[in-house]
């Protein structure tokens, strides 16, 4: 494939980039471009202090590499990452013009700020889901939400009361979005046919240790809605680097070599390749990455620089499965 007829299939497919540079990808037209590498949020409030400004650093450092989109949920470290995201977002206002956010509702919490609660389960339920949206707002500082995700099918949701109440936050332009998160494809049907907004993704554990969505349906029904999927724990949680054969079947001992070599080859990181096995799929996923360390976050872009033949592609499934396909 020649260099033009490159460029004009990456923006027949929604993306692009440039010397190795941050992709920009569309979810929906009707959507802001979106980083293909998300900063997930989930431990930014790690660190001993859980410091604004020590948040702020983060968020700059993710931005120095061109991500700008960033992934939350309403119960985030306890229900505190959102708070902590926007206290920084406070103390630099300029960049709520440069970022996207992605939150997520409808778990529920056993926690001691809801001493009401008695189980974990799940509301999808419109109050709640309205709620959630505007606690979210304010905790973040936002305006707007970019994509709102459900976090979990709820295996007692209203389709037509949910979807009904999802698109009237669409309407009302509390939330640019809407998609799903850990849906299957009957999941993912149900509120579809119950919304005349569409979903735009649905967030899914997908890695090179965990691998069922792409055979299940689930990627296969993502590229028949044009809806590009989020991958969580693309790293396997770290598991990927496990030391030893004790990792889960030694997917990650088999795979270790060939990381190495690939790697080395590149001059990067053994996550950057596993991350950009992800970006070489057709089904375009977006991973979701939430280190929290500004050296590996300076460092996320790097996988941009592994060219993925359908080759190394498939040597690495096989490595991560343990036989070659049929």
């Amino acid at each position: 494939m020649d260099a033009c007829h490159h460029q004009l299939l990456q923006r027949h497919l929604g993306w692009a980039h440039e010397n190795n540079s941050m992709q920009k990808i569309k979810l929906h037209p009707s959507l802001p471009d979106f980083s293909r590498i998300v900063y997930g949020a989930w431990r930014m409030n790690d660190d001993v202090d859980n410091a604004p400004k020590d948040a702020l650093t983060k968020i700059q450092a993710a931005l120095d590499v061109g991500i700008t989109t960033f992934d939350h949920a309403d119960i985030y470290g306890d229900y505190s990452c959102e708070t902590l995201f926007g206290a920084a977002l406070r103390l630099d206002s300029s960049i709520k013009d440069r970022i996207q956010i992605v939150t997520k509702c409808d778990i529920m919490l056993k926690s001691e700020k809801y001493p009401e609660r008695h189980v974990k389960h799940y509301d999808t339920t419109p109050a709640h889901i309205k709620a959630s949206v505007d606690a979210s707002l304010a905790r973040l500082g936002v305006d707007v939400i970019d994509v709102l995700l459900l976090h979990r099918p709820d295996p007692f949701m209203d389709a037509a009361a949910t979807g009904a109440c999802l698109d009237e936050l669409v309407k009302m332009g509390k939330i640019r979005g809407v998609g799903v998160s850990n849906f299957k494809t009957w999941d993912w049907n149900l509120l579809q046919t119950n919304m005349e907004s569409p979903l735009v993704t649905n967030q899914l554990e997908i890695s090179l240790l965990a691998r069922e969505t792409l055979t299940d349906g689930t990627l296969a029904q993502a590229q028949q809605a044009k809806a590009p999927p989020m991958a969580w724990s693309p790293l396997g949680g770290g598991a990927l680097f496990i030391d030893g054969e004790n990792d889960g079947g030694g997917a990650a001992w088999r795979l270790r070599p060939a990381l190495m070599r690939i790697a080395e080859n590149y001059g990067v990181r053994t996550d950057a390749v596993a991350i950009a096995w992800l970006l070489a799929h057709p089904a375009r996923i977006l991973p979701v990455l939430g280190t929290t360390q500004i050296p590996r976050i300076e460092k996320l872009g790097d996988a941009f620089k592994v060219d993925m033949t359908r080759e190394m592609w498939f040597e690495l499934l096989e490595l991560a499965q343990g036989h070659e396909v049929a």
